[in-house]
């Protein structure tokens, strides 16, 4: 089990999925990094870390490549840029990466978050999915999704992205995790 003290989560504080890990965070003594922008809505203020349009075009992405690439149109709106562009951050900084949502046929995750997963994938990140409509968790292995039973969070440093749609079985999930990994 990992020793809280010695944590750090990096999200990005918004409704939903970020904000249930980052209140757990908190309970727990883990330090939290929020990484947003200017005009960016979240709800966890703890640990904010506001990023500078400089910050965020070091992780600028070609809209055309992410629609590509998750096989959907994304709005080409500079604020979704952004928060595309902070999730680049959040990935970047944890050594695993947690999301909650939906794996869809085509092996992608649903909506925003599914970027974050992409990311993960491109940059070689253990990538760990609670699928709710499934209710099971799902590790990214070889170009496949494997069920996995109960992951643990492994690295010190680590990323929770996910839906703002979390329902009982993900705040079940995310508590189990929680509790297996951390010390009390």
């Amino acid at each position: 089990m990992l020793n809280p003290a010695q944590s750090i989560l990096y999200s990005g504080g918004a409704a939903g999925t970020e904000e249930f890990f980052g209140n757990l965070a908190e309970t727990y003594g883990i330090e939290e990094v929020n990484y947003s922008f200017e005009g960016h809505q979240i709800n966890r203020l703890r640990g904010v870390r506001m990023l500078t349009n400089r910050e965020l075009m070091l992780k600028d992405v070609s809209m055309t490549y992410v629609s590509k690439l998750m096989r959907r149109e994304y709005t080409r709106a500079p604020l979704f840029r952004k928060v595309l562009q902070s999730i680049c951050w959040q990935v970047s900084s944890g050594g695993q990466i947690f999301v909650v949502g939906a794996i869809q046929q085509d092996g992608t995750v649903k909506g925003g978050t599914g970027w974050g997963a992409e990311f993960a994938k491109i940059c070689n990140k253990p990538l760990y999915v609670f699928d709710q409509p499934r209710s099971s968790w799902f590790i990214w292995k070889r170009d496949a999704w494997a069920a996995v039973e109960k992951p643990l969070v492994t690295a010190t440093h680590f990323t929770a992205t996910g839906t703002r749609f979390l329902d009982d079985g993900g705040r079940l999930a995310v508590q189990g995790l929680f509790e297996r990994s951390f010390e009390r």
